[in-house]
């Protein structure tokens, strides 16, 4: 018996867990008596707790799927579109401490007290309502494509209009491949055209799903919001610990499956090209080369502190040092899943390469069809867990940003009570919103590559907040704008403007490359007459398409008419539009120098913005940077009363910390490195070396 095409056992274990979760919530709801404990559970979150509310509310499903989306896409090197975080975690020994001694409940907090305005701090609130329906919109299209993946139609059942999509894609495939391969004919190149660009529109498709989206995203959404309205924060922290193992199961349940189907890890090396092996990519087949990786990477140190729910995790732990080790060991243990994630990626390229017309879809795709009755359901669960992790703690400090930065000003000297009522009315709206973001944006990669650098926008004034007393007010308003501008208003304006889509200079490509790849022979090529026996060295010839410079994609308005006009699809990058200005020739370069000039245009504008206006305006007293700055330097005491004491004392009296100051007499508050500081920093960075060289042995294992 089948249910949406899901076996009833496999629906039975989904019903199952959602009903243990909604459980867990009403268990709590008598807890949430004021907005610390909904909010922050009290500030009373141990190591245990910590460890697990860090992994799961920083792993959500839609990050496995775009590990192995992009692998499936460009190899190994794939991975870094989520593994550039890898290079990111040393740094957060620093902010979990900063989160937890700034002794705020809000993002929103900081920006008010700061820099003396309710006007940032209610501006970081709507922002970040922004960020997180996109970032709700990204779990919600996870879930409901790997749902999709596993409730396929069989082909006796699809319209008529579902099986000439289904004709075309395969027929797309085919041609696609010989173009690559230098094989295509010159009356196939038309035909090749037209189906790029029904492709480009969406409009091909591998399979057809019983499920539609929308009535999948009301159910999922309705109820994860029941267990996090009943709860808060504290559902979250409990809950986030459950979901925790079943992360571990979602990520690691494929590779023993995988690997027994394609003949173990030799018979992953003889079926996958060798050139998707290369950890680093190459820049003339990748979109990840290795200065891309960093220039992503730069642009999400920037943005990691604007990530609103990070105040919560490390502001809910009883001290900085819990919050420290909380935050390290939770994140450490997610980049070990993520090395999962990569197998299953290049698993998925051996077994089933060009076979899925959406490579959103691949992740549900290869559940089911390595897994069987019973283990769906677990994989199905584990998705929807790692998903929900992160949305509830999303959700959670969303609703504190709207109460604490726009009702309160509005709605002053109600009842605790109250503004838990509004907390929880804000948490539904959220969640239901991501449901609209997901309608309206189909593809995951441009989210994520969206989510990466728009953050920045605040990641920016927060870290030179914390470091720089010099930075002023009408800076920050300055810099926000101006990066809002670039960021968001110009790339969605465009890519909705018909006169922008359709601009011959909008719609300037890279130019189409020949190249020659060393690479070992797979079977395939022994099976074609290529090569003698599997490992052999060859050359291949490929073929380098050219790539859209402004939009991310472009297509024909009329797909069978070569002569219809040319129509820009997807985001406009005005980043690189700006620097075209300048005189930059963006036709010569790669795909991945492009995104490479995106990312790093995104991380250092805002700086340079900042730091100029900031000495030519006016910072806050310096009884507000006093306070502030106190904070930062007293570590978190053991009581209430204790704690407030200290920072008082110190407030009165900064000029004790002019010793321990690197800079001192500057405007700069850094801190010179205790042993604390030289051990957890540099002690993280060897936990990345270990990854990386797992990483490195796991991907040659059959080489």
């Amino acid at each position: 018996m089948h249910i949406w095409g899901l076996h009833v056992i496999d629906a039975t274990i989904i019903v199952a867990y959602f009903a243990a979760l909604i459980w867990i919530g009403k268990r709590l709801q008598s807890r949430a008596t004021d907005r610390e404990e909904y909010y922050l559970a009290g500030r009373r979150m141990g190591k245990l707790y910590q460890f697990f509310l860090n992994f799961g509310s920083s792993t959500d499903a839609s990050q496995a799927a775009a590990v192995t989306r992009e692998i499936y896409r460009q190899g190994i090197a794939g991975m870094w579109i989520q593994y550039i975080v890898l290079f990111l975690t040393p740094f957060y020994w620093f902010t979990a401490m900063l989160f937890r001694r700034v002794r705020l409940m809000t993002l929103g907090d900081l920006f008010t007290e700061r820099f003396e305005s309710k006007f940032l701090g209610g501006a970081f609130a709507v922002f970040t309502l922004f960020l997180a329906l996109i970032g709700s919109a990204v779990g919600y299209m996870v879930a409901a494509k790997t749902f999709q993946a596993l409730t396929p139609k069989p082909p006796h059942e699809y319209t008529i209009e579902e099986r000439l999509s289904v004709e075309q894609y395969h027929e797309y495939r085919e041609l696609r491949q010989r173009f690559e391969a230098g094989q295509l004919q010159p009356g196939e190149r038309e035909r090749l055209a037209v189906l790029q660009s029904l492709h480009n529109q969406g409009k091909l498709r591998s399979f057809v799903s019983y499920v539609e989206p929308i009535y999948f995203y009301l159910i999922y959404g309705g109820l994860v919001c029941i267990y996090v309205v009943l709860g808060g924060f504290a559902a979250a922290a409990i809950t986030d610990a459950l979901q925790g193992v079943l992360m571990i199961l979602f990520s690691a349940l494929l590779i023993p499956f995988g690997l027994a189907a394609i003949g173990g890890f030799k018979g992953l090396h003889a079926a996958v090209p060798e050139h998707m092996f290369w950890l680093f990519g190459t820049e003339i087949l990748s979109e990840y080369a290795w200065y891309t990786i960093a220039a992503m990477a730069l642009a999400n140190l920037v943005s990691i502190v604007a990530l609103a729910q990070n105040i919560h995790v490390s502001g809910s732990a009883i001290d900085e040092n819990t919050a420290r080790f909380g935050m390290i060991g939770g994140l450490m243990f997610k980049r070990v899943m993520m090395i999962f994630w990569a197998l299953a990626g290049l698993i998925a390229v051996g077994l089933f390469a060009g076979q899925v017309s959406d490579p959103d879809l691949i992740w549900g795709y290869m559940t089911r069809q390595l897994l069987g009755t019973g283990f769906i359901g677990i994989m199905m669960i584990g998705v929807l867990a790692a998903n929900m992790s992160t949305l509830d703690a999303q959700t959670v400090a969303a609703s504190a940003l709207f109460v604490n930065q726009v009702y309160r000003p509005l709605r002053p000297a109600r009842s605790e009570r109250h503004y838990i009522f509004v907390s929880r009315i804000m948490v539904a709206v959220m969640i239901f919103g991501g449901i609209g973001m997901a309608l309206y944006v189909s593809n995951l990669l441009e989210l994520f590559k969206y989510f990466i650098s728009i953050p920045a926008i605040f990641g920016a004034p927060i870290w030179l907040a914390f470091m720089w007393r010099r930075l002023t007010r009408t800076a920050v308003i300055v810099q926000i704008i101006a990066s809002f501008v670039i960021m968001v208003v110009i790339p969605n304006v465009f890519q909705s403007w018909e006169w922008a889509r359709t601009h011959p200079r909008f719609l300037a490509q890279t130019q189409e490359r020949q190249v020659e790849v060393g690479n070992r022979a797979l079977q395939t090529d022994v099976d074609a007459g290529r090569a003698e026996f599997v490992g052999q060295r060859i050359t291949r010839v490929r073929r380098i398409p050219s790539y859209p410079i402004f939009f991310d994609r472009i297509a024909r308005e009329r797909p069978d008419d070569p002569n219809s006009r040319l129509i820009g699809f997807g985001r406009f990058n005005a980043e690189l539009w700006l620097l075209s200005l300048l005189g930059l020739d963006f036709t010569h370069w790669r795909k991945a120098q492009l995104v490479a000039a995106r990312f790093a245009f995104d991380a250092l504008f805002p700086f340079v913005v900042l730091i100029l206006v900031s000495y030519v305006t006016r910072p806050p007293s310096r009884q507000t940077l006093d306070w502030f700055f106190a904070k930062i330097h007293s570590p978190v005491q053991a009581t209430l009363e204790e704690d407030a004491r200290l920072v008082k004392r110190h407030a009165a009296n900064m000029q004790i910390f002019q010793r321990r100051l690197l800079f001192p007499g500057t405007q700069w508050e850094l801190h010179k490195p205790q042993k604390a500081d030289w051990i957890g920093f540099f002690g993280t960075w060897g936990l990345v070396g270990l990854i990386i060289m797992l990483l490195w042995l796991v991907v040659n294992i059959g080489k």
